[in-house]
């Protein structure tokens, strides 16, 4: 069966409202980039890859204002992906605490969301919200890149109210 050659536009044209609305979201809420933390915590690498895609020329997720990040103390979001063995799970503790608050765990893949094909297994500690507390589900084996950006526009409407809850005051120099 031949796919319809209409399926490429509608399909670049649904990318490219999701990144717009993505794009209006991220200036609204934070005032800045969005910085995101990747974690690893035993992953096929499946949805690493998928990840890596939203950095390369197609999706280009750094010209609407999301950054990946080194650290995770300059983190808003953590991306947790793979099901979380027993040997990370303090790990993906200390990531968890070193963030700045708000922050938010977005769990990638059918591994992360749920333990996978290794749920029940010895080795791990399951999905990541055995060890996390996480805020938004994006499922898949592994997810497509379009998905990934459905799950961060959903993940910072979880960010609005505890930015608003937050209180933040700065303190501005006078002259």
């Amino acid at each position: 069966m031949s796919v319809p050659l209409l399926l490429e536009p509608r399909t670049r044209d649904t990318t490219d409202a999701l990144a717009a609305r993505l794009s209006a979201r991220i200036a609204r809420l934070l005032r800045r980039s969005l910085h995101i933390r990747h974690l690893d915590a035993g992953s096929c690498n499946g949805c690493d890859w998928e990840i890596q895609t939203l950095l390369g020329p197609v999706y280009d997720i750094q010209r609407l204002g999301i950054d990946i990040v080194a650290s995770p103390r300059h983190a808003d979001m953590l991306l947790v992906t793979g099901s979380v063995t027993r040997n990370l799970e303090r790990a993906a503790r200390a990531t968890y605490e070193a963030m700045p608050q708000p922050g938010l765990v977005v769990a990638v893949g059918a591994c992360a969301c749920g333990g996978g094909v290794l749920h029940g297994s010895y080795c791990t500690a399951g999905g990541v919200n055995n060890v996390l507390p996480v805020d938004v589900y994006i499922p898949g084996c592994p997810p497509r890149p379009h998905a990934l950006l459905h799950g961060l526009l959903v993940a910072l409407d979880r960010l609005d109210p505890r930015i608003a809850a937050a209180n933040v005051t700065v303190d501005v120099p006078q002259p």
